[in-house]
């Protein structure tokens, strides 16, 4: 089973066998070496044999090969890019079920593009389709898909906001943590959304639901939130951070707090 398999540190130690299913798309990566280390080109022309769409290999590799810098999350973009371009062309909605519940975590990250793509959705829906990547039990699916929709959450920020201020109280960690995650106001490997990073308040309907959050994933993302925010309002910050240690001196929210208060008591 893939969750009692244990990781190599290092590229190099990866056994050459799992490196194979690796790009064979036959067992999921468990940590973040192998993560990097699966060769996505490989991985895609294998998985398009393995469905009868090697007619999709050239177009996509094109568009791999464009790109100005290749790392794993421009490759991850431009391929699901590719594949929802190519799928709609074809009417093949049939292989975007194959790659949204294929075995291969780093297949079900394309799969996420084909959502944040799809401009005949609205950005409910996309929240919608995303949900179940949120809850992947894959730590490089839920990466990506908030990185997928992120520009949708932004460019829609007050509907986003109410619609996942219901997910903060899901009994799944993982989309509490997705509704954070997704809209904190600087991010990691995203661009910022301009709007939190200067009225942070309209982040309360999601940010006070999980002052005390029982999960150290949600507590660490929420923490993550409220240090992006200080680094352009600090004083909103401070003042949330004393009010949240008044309502819930809970040893969540004393976590949450001295994460959020990092950047400020430097």
């Amino acid at each position: 089973m893939t969750e009692k398999r244990k990781g190599a540190r290092s590229v190099k130690d990866i056994p050459q066998e799992i490196l194979k299913q690796l790009n064979q798309g036959k067992m999921e990566t468990v940590n973040l070496t192998e993560w990097l280390a699966v060769d996505q080109k490989i991985l895609l022309e294998n998985v398009l044999k393995q469905n009868d769409r090697f007619a999709y290999f050239q177009p996509v590799l094109e568009n791999i090969n464009s790109l100005k810098k290749q790392t794993v999350n421009t490759i991850n973009e431009a391929i699901g890019t590719s594949i929802f371009n190519l799928t709609l062309e074809n009417n093949d909605s049939e292989f975007l079920q194959i790659i949204s519940h294929h075995q291969s975590d780093l297949i079900r990250c394309w799969a996420t593009y084909t959502i944040g793509k799809d401009q005949s959705l609205s950005i409910s829906e996309k929240l919608e389709k995303i949900k179940i990547f949120a809850a992947d039990q894959h730590f490089g699916v839920r990466e990506i898909c908030w990185m997928a929709v992120r520009s949708d959450i932004s460019e829609n920020l007050n509907a986003s906001l109410q619609i996942l201020s219901a997910w903060t109280s899901d009994k799944d960690e993982n989309i509490r943590r997705f509704a954070s995650e997704s809209t904190r106001p600087r991010g990691v490997w995203c661009a910022h959304i301009e709007e939190l990073k200067q009225n942070p308040e309209l982040g309360l309907q999601i940010l006070n639901p999980m002052k005390s959050d029982e999960a150290k994933y949600v507590q660490d993302s929420v923490g993550n939130w409220l240090n992006d925010a200080s680094k352009s309002q600090p004083d909103f910050v401070k003042d949330l951070c004393e009010k949240w240690l008044d309502e819930s001196p809970t040893k969540e929210t004393r976590y949450i707090v001295k994460k959020a208060l990092r950047t400020i008591q430097k």
